[in-house]
């Protein structure tokens, strides 16, 4: 989407790269996710239900997979700075994107758990 390529080139190159990985994990494993900007960074849909926003900052990476997205991982999420339902990377360390794709994909099938049901229903 024209707004979110917008969104990543607004940032330094180091920044861009981070954030284009981020992007492309979150397109591979959830592809039929919805993307658009909201609340000011890129945001991921499905069943028209919030899946997972990040953004770019000028010293880390805000990741954003609701309050259920980060308990599920709370242990391997303890190094980093958060709160609920955000998580802090540092730019200058190694950003975890094996563990971004597992929260993604819970996360997805969260969603599929949550609201697949709802929307075969709408659909009879």
């Amino acid at each position: 989407m024209i707004e979110v390529d917008k969104y990543i080139s607004d940032f330094d190159l180091k920044t861009q790269e981070i954030l284009i990985k981020i992007r492309n994990i979150i397109k591979d494993i959830a592809p039929e996710s919805e993307e658009s900007i909201a609340y000011g960074m890129p945001s991921y849909k499905t069943y028209g239900k919030p899946l997972v926003y990040f953004a770019g900052f000028k010293n880390h990476i805000g990741f954003y997979a609701t309050p259920s997205g980060h308990e599920e991982f709370k242990s391997l999420l303890s190094k980093y700075k958060q709160g609920k339902g955000f998580v802090q990377f540092p730019i200058n360390d190694v950003i975890p994107y094996e563990l971004i794709k597992m929260i993604v994909l819970f996360r997805v099938e969260e969603n599929d758990r949550k609201y697949s049901k709802k929307e075969k229903k709408k659909g009879n």
